[in-house]
């Protein structure tokens, strides 16, 4: 019995072994084609650039989204391309760190601590994985290089006062072309100077009098030109003005003038045709005008002299058939009108 029983439970044993073989079997299969799948997909986002390389062949996908790649054979490497940054001359965690870095000398030899902030970015995935090394290295090693040469050939007052703006553009423009001829797959974005300052408190201080100083001169200049720009316009308005009025006075005087003209052409051809009227006419016009502010003033014989004013009056008693006289032994008025008339 012992024996016909161990003879039945042997062909289920090794059935039972068989069919955990085939299912460990299925699972192993299962498990590689998954990680092949796994591994034959690959994502790009936005910022960022592939390079794949097929035996040692390199080549860039630059297009966002989903990508195929053959398990095994091609190997996928990701590079950032948004603008990174470097600081040249100290570290954010410890700005004291690369003090060294930061100490230049100026072309009036003087020492002077400079600190830069460096942005690039990305421009060819492939050089900057196989053109060098670490590219940003290299970009640090030219970029103080740069520095070194432009600062050594401005004096330490441009450095810290007026002329950074100056130096910046010229050590862009040599790490740029420098750059260019490594060709190591990245460019700078841009370079600026985050602090300069002397190599001793005192002399700080005094730079920094400097600075305030001509801080208060651009003040003065500017509220100058704002003065200025806002008395030109009055100015400009009030020359228009007396441009125009003077404009007006003398188109007024040409048309009296032309009037006059006018007149007195008119009169001449009148004078033409009538000479000895028009005389006449022209001297009692004349006369009119003239004796009503006249002093008529009458002497006698004796010296005493009158004065009368207006002359209509006397007209008046003249016509009216009265006598002139003075005081007495006065002559008469003929007499004395004709010796008014030669002391007028």
């Amino acid at each position: 019995m012992f024996r016909r029983n161990r003879q039945i439970k042997q062909p289920l044993n090794r059935e039972s072994m068989r069919r955990g073989f085939g299912a460990v079997k299925v699972a192993v299969v299962l498990i590689v084609l998954f990680i092949i799948a796994g591994g034959s997909f690959y994502s790009i986002q936005e910022e960022e650039q592939a390079v794949v390389c097929t035996f040692g062949s390199p080549r860039a996908v630059t297009t966002p989204g989903l990508h195929f790649k053959i398990p095994f054979i091609q190997t996928v490497t990701k590079v950032n391309t948004t603008i990174q940054g470097i600081t040249i001359g100290y570290r954010n965690d410890d700005p004291e760190a690369d003090s060294q870095d930061a100490l230049m000398i100026t072309s009036d030899y003087n020492f002077i601590y400079v600190d830069f902030y460096a942005e690039y970015r990305v421009t060819d995935p492939v050089k900057a994985l196989y053109a060098s090394q670490d590219p940003e290295l290299v970009l640090k090693n030219i970029a103080q290089n740069c520095i070194r040469t432009t600062i050594g050939s401005y004096s330490v007052d441009s450095v810290l006062t007026t002329g950074k703006n100056e130096i910046q553009s010229n050590i862009k423009q040599m790490i740029l072309d420098k750059l260019e001829d490594y060709d190591i797959g990245i460019a700078l974005v841009n370079i600026t100077i985050q602090d300069a300052t002397p190599p001793t408190a005192e002399v700080e201080n005094a730079f920094k009098e400097v600075e305030t100083a001509k801080q208060g001169k651009e003040t003065a200049v500017n509220n100058a030109n704002k003065y200025r720009n806002e008395q030109i316009p009055n100015a400009e308005a009030e020359s228009d003005k007396i441009l125009q009025e003077a404009e007006a006075d003398k188109q007024e005087r040409i048309n009296e003038a032309n009037g006059q003209a006018a007149r007195f052409n008119s009169m001449y051809q009148e004078y033409v045709k009538f000479p000895d009227v028009t005389k006449k006419r022209m001297f009692y016009e004349a006369m009119e005008d003239v004796l009503p502010d006249i002093k008529l003033i009458i002497q006698g014989s004796d010296g005493t002299v009158n004065t009368m004013l207006p002359l209509e009056s006397f007209v008046t008693e003249e016509s009216g058939g009265g006598n002139i006289s003075g005081s007495a032994g006065q002559g008469n008025a003929q007499t004395d009108n004709e010796s008014t008339g030669e002391e007028e």
